[in-house]
Formats: structure tokens, C-alpha cells, sequence
């Protein structure tokens, strides 16, 4: 009797352990898997955005350059071009960059992976200014090579992560030549910058038409694309300065050719004041030139 007794008490033990047992088991399970689905989708967002893809390349194309598909090729890149700002891919990046590498079906030259995010180091010049951290920067006139992006680039590569003025950490220099014929010399570097190629948020499409010709003169007087405001603005300066010059030399010469018709004998002191007019009149004139320059310059 004692021992059915005892065996009765070990099999009701071993019933209840193997129900809690059956109880945890699906809590633990769906515990795990959702753990599981989490550690998924959590690599699965930290991976999507270091995901690069490789592309054949000319042998011009380094590490750093701002790069197009090729016309027709669409497995190749090239440096990018300013006439064809719409055509930015991304930025040639080093391999140990990348997390995930997407490669082409074929390949026939050399492989450069290309980001179209990311924090990364890319070439610049000072074309258009110094770089500051925070600026936009575009493509520049140098294939391949971004610059400070200013009203007049519709597309935009990123934001500058570090600074840029071309005295420093220079890699090389580009001679390049303007509208008008100017050259002028242009440093090259290189600095990080937050990628994110976007739409230009300071492009401000011009309703007004600048004539060609004004154009050529205000790019050559400042060595560097000007906005049809500036432009308008210092040819109505110009307007004002050569008016103000030209009324008070007519008045000046006419109001002196009367009184010296009038009184002969004054002539000396009538001349030196015609004289004086005239001196008025070049200053003004030259001072709101000057003023004209240092609006299309700065």
C-alpha cells in the first residue's frame, strides 16, 4: 500500500512538470521566433542602406568621382559631366566601403563599386567658392568633379561633411576657361560628404531672359556663373550711374557755353568751373562702375 502510494505521488509530479513543460514550450517558441523576425528585420535595414553596385569603368574613373552610365551602356561608368547633371549616378567608393555588392552580368574592364548614400570621400575644386561644412555641392566643370552648388544646379550630389578652400590638401590644379576666353586655375581635393543626390533646394529657375551677350560679360567680369538677379541688378546700376554722368556733363557744358556768351570777361573762372563738372561727373561715374563689379564679384 506504501509504495503505490509513492508511486502514485511520482507519476502525479512527472504529469504536472511535463504539462507546464507543454504550457512554456509555444510561449518560448513564438518568443524565439519573433526575436528572430526582429534580428531579421533589423539587419535586413541596417544592410539595405550600405548595399553598392559594381560597374565596369574607363580606366579614367578613380575613387572619389562623381559618375554617369555610359551613353548605350548601361553595365559602365564615366565621369560625370556638368551638361549632364541630370544623368548623376553616385560616387566611386573604395571596396572596403561596401556591405553588400551588387555586380553586373558581364564584366570587360576594370570594377568600381558606386554609392548612391553614404558618408564618403569625394573630389572637389574651389570653382565656385570655398566649401563649408553644410554646403550643397554639384558637379563642377572638371568631369568627374564636385564643386559648391549655388541657385544656378538644378541637381545636387550631397552635403559637405568637412571644408574646402584650395590652399590646402590640394591634390592637383585644372586650368579652365570661361565664356569669354579667360582661363584661370582651379585646385582640386578631396573632403567628406553626406551623400543623397537630390533635387537643388537653392535652383531658382529664372523667369527673366538674360541676353547672351550679358551673360558672357558678367560670367568674364566674375569669373564664375552669376544669377540673372545679379546681373539685372548692375545693369540697372550701370543705367543709374551713366545717367546721373551724362546729365550733369550736359548741364555742366551747356550751362557753361551760355554764360560765356553772356559774359566773355568771366571765361577763366566759367571754364574752371565747366572743368570741375566734368572731374564730378568721371568720379561718379567711375565709383558706381567699381560698385557694378564688386556686385557681379563678391
Amino acid at each position: 500500500m506504501y509504495k503505490t502510494k509513492q508511486y502514485l505521488k511520482r507519476f502525479a509530479a512527472l504529469g504536472l512538470a511535463l504539462g507546464l513543460f507543454c504550457c512554456a514550450l509555444p510561449v518560448s517558441a513564438a518568443t524565439t521566433k519573433n526575436a528572430s523576425n526582429g534580428s531579421s528585420a533589423s539587419s535586413s535595414n541596417n544592410l539595405s542602406t550600405n548595399v553598392t553596385q559594381s560597374y565596369n569603368a574607363d580606366p579614367s574613373v578613380e575613387i572619389g568621382m562623381v559618375v554617369e552610365l555610359k551613353p548605350k551602356d548601361p553595365t559602365t561608368v564615366i565621369p560625370l559631366n556638368s551638361s549632364d547633371v541630370a544623368n548623376l549616378l553616385g560616387v566611386v567608393i573604395p571596396t572596403a566601403n561596401a556591405t553588400i555588392v551588387l555586380t553586373p552580368q558581364t564584366i570587360t574592364q576594370q570594377q568600381v563599386l558606386v554609392a548612391t548614400t553614404g558618408h564618403y570621400d569625394v573630389l572637389v575644386s574651389n570653382q565656385n567658392g570655398p566649401i563649408n561644412v553644410g554646403n550643397y555641392v554639384t558637379i563642377s566643370s572638371v568631369a568627374g568633379v564636385a564643386m559648391l552648388a549655388n541657385a544656378n544646379q538644378s541637381e545636387v550630389i550631397g552635403k559637405a561633411a568637412g571644408s574646402y578652400t584650395g590652399v590646402s590638401d590640394v591634390l592637383g590644379t585644372v586650368v579652365l576657361k570661361d565664356q569669354a576666353g579667360h582661363t584661370r586655375s582651379v585646385a582640386i581635393g578631396r573632403i567628406p560628404i553626406d551623400i543623397s543626390i537630390t533635387h537643388n533646394p537653392l535652383f531658382q529657375k529664372s523667369a527673366d531672359y538674360v541676353p547672351g551677350f550679358m551673360v558672357k560679360i558678367a560670367t568674364s567680369v566674375a569669373d564664375r556663373p552669376v544669377s540673372a538677379a545679379r546681373i539685372y541688378l548692375s545693369i540697372t546700376l550701370l543705367f543709374i550711374t551713366a545717367l546721373v554722368t551724362g546729365n550733369m556733363l550736359y548741364s555742366g557744358v551747356r550751362s557753361g557755353m551760355i554764360a560765356v556768351g553772356r559774359n566773355p570777361l568771366s571765361r577763366k573762372s566759367i571754364i574752371r568751373s565747366l572743368v570741375q563738372t566734368v572731374i564730378a561727373g568721371l568720379i561718379i561715374f567711375v565709383v558706381g562702375t567699381f560698385a557694378v563689379y564688386l556686385l557681379l564679384k563678391l
